[in-house]
């Protein structure tokens, strides 16, 4: 099976800072992500969306880390969902599954990416999320007051790996793409087409790097994952 990584973003939430290239636990963190997915033995291939000015770094950095996996690093487009299509177009056409992870999630457990593959291999859409932890509020329509507060049973906070039939997640973004939709994440692309996707466990640790205080915290995660 394939892996996507989309590495393309601008980082704004970070200031405009190179989140991928900061130096967590002593490797920039887009090397952990990688590696994460380098070391699961269901994964075969790793293809990473880039920045256009960033390819020539990225190639570098997977040969100084061994991402041997590492086949091919792609120009990005102008969204998240164009880089990610661009990415899957570059997969191995006989890959039976591709798995679609953000780069900047340095933390990414075996045993999640293990999880939303197995249910990807038998439904055709899976990935690891995580019940909400605090107490959910929907705002009036003026944005500053509380309109009423769900029963929080029903949601949950989805993270990646994202796994999927290739054919069912190029058709999904190509139709988002054609008709002007801006997916938040692969799930909703495939939503859309009114295919379930089915929900695996998430991790903690697996969280996103968005803003500045998050390196701290995948610091602490892989420091203490190298001593255990």
């Amino acid at each position: 099976m394939s892996a996507v990584v989309p590495a393309a973003g601008c980082g704004a939430r970070m200031g405009g800072a190179d989140k991928l290239g900061a130096a967590v636990a002593g490797k920039p963190l887009l090397a952990h992500t990688l590696a994460a997915l380098q070391r699961h033995e269901d994964i075969a291939e790793i293809i990473v969306v880039a920045r256009g000015d960033a390819l020539e770094a990225v190639a570098d950095l997977c040969a100084a880390h061994g991402i041997t996996k590492a086949v091919k690093v792609v120009k990005g487009g102008a969204t998240r969902a164009e880089s990610v299509l661009l990415g899957l177009l570059e997969c191995h056409p006989k890959a039976g599954l591709a798995a679609i992870h953000d780069g900047a999630r340095p933390c990414l457990p075996a045993g999640v990416i293990t999880e939303v593959i197995r249910a990807a291999r038998r439904t055709g859409a899976a990935a690891p999320g995580l019940p909400p932890v605090d107490t959910l509020k929907i705002l009036s329509p003026d944005g500053r007051t509380v309109d009423s507060t769900p029963d929080r049973t029903g949601f949950v906070h989805i993270q990646t790996p994202q796994c999927f039939y290739p054919p069912l997640i190029k058709a999904a973004l190509t139709r988002a793409l054609q008709e002007g939709l801006e997916p938040t994440d692969d799930c909703a692309a495939v939503e859309a087409l009114g295919v379930k996707v089915w929900v695996t466990p998430g991790d903690p640790d697996n969280f996103k790097v968005t803003v500045p205080g998050d390196l701290e915290r995948a610091e602490a995660v892989l420091r203490k994952r190298k001593h255990e």
